[in-house]
């Protein structure tokens, strides 16, 4: 049976990029909301010599991602699954940033670990922005609302983000918590999934140059100093990261997050925190 990757989001920017460095026997599925490019990135590995398939998807739907999961399961045995859809602060509101990010993340975890096997391999990707957040706000007993009472965590984070004064300020903080969400629902789900002996943890880029990423650029952009190199990641380098933690190989990787930022966090919080 032939082996499957799964890749939401997978349309342009870090998730096209990522299936680049897939190993050609696999079957690779893009999924994503837009059909025209979805089937031009298909048309793109294709000339690269990869079996690929498109198959739309929103992943803030469950019955969307259960037609997913289907599709895929219809090709092979799902080996990697690689959640890279989301949205920014300037795509969207905070109730859909919320739905999307994190319930996206939920709804692709559990429906994907229904059907997959040990050996199997699950990364969410989450940003450095999850970072930012000052301990006070993060309240975890929130976060398990996810599994519970869906539109309770919604409202809740909402809540939180409307502290924020403007639109884009409201969004933007909707997107830390909700990216801070990915990282601890990850590190759940492999505590959860490893009893199957399937590999759960998550990836967060900083600020990169993809067309999302340029975007934030104008707002966002007080991160690039704050990096090692002071510059913006490119699509490549996070798909090279995102392939190698997705492989099967890195079998110990599982539980924890894996920070592709170029060292922004850790410049902001403290090796160039005066250059703030």
């Amino acid at each position: 049976m032939a082996n499957v990757c799964v890749i939401t989001g997978g349309g342009s920017g870090m998730g096209l990029a990522a299936t680049k460095f897939m190993p050609k026997d696999k079957i690779i599925v893009l999924s994503g909301r837009t059909v025209k490019k979805l089937e031009g990135a298909v048309a793109e590995l294709e000339a690269l010599g990869y079996t690929a398939y498109a198959c739309a998807c929103d992943t803030s739907k469950r019955e969307s991602v259960k037609a997913l999961v289907a599709f895929a399961q219809g090709l092979g045995e799902i080996k990697n699954v690689i959640n890279s859809a989301g949205l920014s602060p300037a795509m969207s509101d905070p109730e859909t940033i919320v739905r999307v990010n994190a319930l996206g993340t939920v709804y692709i975890n559990e429906e994907f670990s229904k059907v997959m096997n040990a050996g199997s391999v699950i990364v969410d990707v989450s940003s450095n922005s999850a970072y930012i957040l000052p301990s006070f706000i993060i309240n975890k007993k929130d976060y398990k609302l996810a599994d519970t009472d869906e539109e309770k965590f919604v409202k809740k984070i909402i809540k939180k983000a409307s502290m924020a004064k403007g639109d884009y300020q409201r969004s933007g903080f909707a997107y830390s918590l909700s990216k801070n969400f990915v990282v601890w629902y990850a590190q759940k789900c492999a505590f959860e999934y490893g009893k199957k002996g399937i590999r759960v943890c998550s990836l967060s880029p900083g600020l990169i140059a993809t067309d999302m990423g340029n975007l934030e650029a104008k707002d966002g952009g007080m991160l690039i100093p704050m990096s090692a190199e002071e510059r913006m990641g490119k699509p490549e380098e996070l798909g090279f990261a995102l392939a190698t933690v997705a492989d099967e190989r890195n079998g110990y990787l599982a539980g924890v997050d894996v920070l592709v930022d170029g060292g922004s966090t850790n410049g902001m919080k403290e090796f160039k925190k005066n250059k703030k």
